[in-house]
């Protein structure tokens, strides 16, 4: 399976993956899950919101066990954040039917579409909008860096956009969903264990910072003369670090767009997307309100005017607490297995499904704590063991 996909949206000159949604990459990776499943005779469909789910017994039948991640990319990102949840779910039920396990309650495994909002700007877009968390008007305002609409992107790939929406009736029918991922982070390493769960995942956001000044000739403005808003970037930037280090959190200045881009022109416009995480809400509301006095102290210092918008934003996810005690009932029995528990400042689509199911993480080491990047890296021993703990995971929710 991981030969069959690794392929799929690799950059040959990054080595990385831009398999975004609604793209031919995406395509690609949506039959490569649809091909499994029906290799395994698993019934297969695809939800309102375009989610890909893989069912083991009848759905109707309620409290369903599911399992899955994603298969989108982050720009020139890694082979193991999202497809490794998902070939991994793969695997464990080819190793439950190994072990002739029967279960008592339906099984499914899902493929959620746009976690990570590589395209159009919002990360969870499918798991959102099943848990209705994003309405069908403001996914219809969503647009890509080239003006495409996200009805537009799915209608183009062949889906009906106009039925997209909240589904709780296909969320009524699972009791618990559980997800494997890479760990983002070095904390597996560092202890040496090769599986973890999740405790819970940080509060954290997007805000667009949009500087605004006014263009002119690099050559002959004088310096006095200038309303240069890159100047006000850039020092809104070192805000960012500073304020995240006194807060123990972290904020990052990734992505950047400058009007009118020209090398011998001065900007008009700069455009900065802040993505800001915390342990906990409190020191998040510091942070970012720290980043925002400063950046318009240096706006006005330079006269130019400065609109902040927040574009997204999670509040902190306490994974159910019976559903992760049970994990560790079920994987304590394997004395060879340490299972320590961890909190993550990266968001997943099991987060956004906790405010209405139980949901769990499983985490795989990794030992680099490199993610988001080529160099995101898992040994297979590593990934095995993620399978036999997912397994018997799975083995153990859908048998009780």
């Amino acid at each position: 399976m991981w030969r069959d996909l690794k392929p799929i949206g690799r950059n040959p000159g990054s080595g990385g993956y831009r398999r975004f949604a609604w793209t031919g990459a995406d395509a690609e990776c949506r039959a490569w899950f649809e091909e499994q499943a029906r290799a395994r005779g698993l019934a297969y469909e695809v939800d309102r919101n375009g989610n890909q789910w893989a069912w083991l017994g009848d759905p109707a039948d309620g409290d369903a066990v599911v399992t899955g991640s994603h298969l989108d990319s982050v720009p020139d990102g890694g082979a193991f954040d999202g497809p490794l949840g998902v070939v991994s779910s793969f695997a464990a039920l080819d190793e439950l039917r190994s072990r002739n396990v029967q279960f008592s309650k339906p099984l499914a495994i899902v493929n959620f579409g746009d976690e990570e909002g590589a395209r159009f700007g919002l990360a969870c877009v499918g798991s959102r909008l099943a848990a209705g968390q994003l309405t069908v008007e403001q996914a219809h305002r969503l647009r890509d860096a080239d003006g495409v609409s996200l009805p537009e992107a799915m209608e183009a790939a062949g889906f009906d956009p106009d039925v997209i929406g909240a589904d709780p009736e296909r969320l009524a029918r699972i009791g618990a969903f559980v997800e494997l991922h890479v760990e983002q982070g070095r904390a597996l390493d560092l202890s040496g264990d090769r599986v973890g769960l999740a405790s819970a995942i940080w509060p954290h956001g997007r805000w667009r910072f949009d500087f605004r000044g006014e263009a002119n000739h690099a050559g002959t403005t004088r310096l006095v003369d200038r309303r240069d808003p890159m100047l006000s970037y850039a020092e809104t930037v070192l805000t960012a670090r500073r304020e995240a280090q006194l807060a123990s959190a972290v904020a990052t200045f990734g992505k950047i767009s400058v009007e009118p881009n020209g090398v011998n022109a001065i900007p008009s416009l700069v455009r900065g997307w802040l993505d800001s995480r915390a342990a906990d809400q409190a020191s998040l509301d510091t942070v970012v309100s720290g980043i925002e006095q400063a950046a318009r102290e240096h706006a006005d210092a330079h006269g130019v005017e400065l609109d902040v918008v927040r574009e997204s934003f999670t509040p902190v996810v306490e994974f159910d607490h019976a559903l992760r005690d049970e994990l560790a009932r079920i994987l304590g029995t394997d004395t060879d297995l340490k299972v320590p528990v961890l909190g993550t400042g990266a968001g997943h689509d099991a987060g956004i499904l906790s405010g209405t199911i139980p949901t769990a993480m499983l985490f795989v080491r990794n030992p680099t704590g490199v993610s988001h990047s080529p160099a995101e890296y898992a040994t297979e021993d590593d990934c095995v063991a993620g399978v036999l703990a997912l397994a018997d995971v799975l083995e153990g929710l859908a048998r009780r």
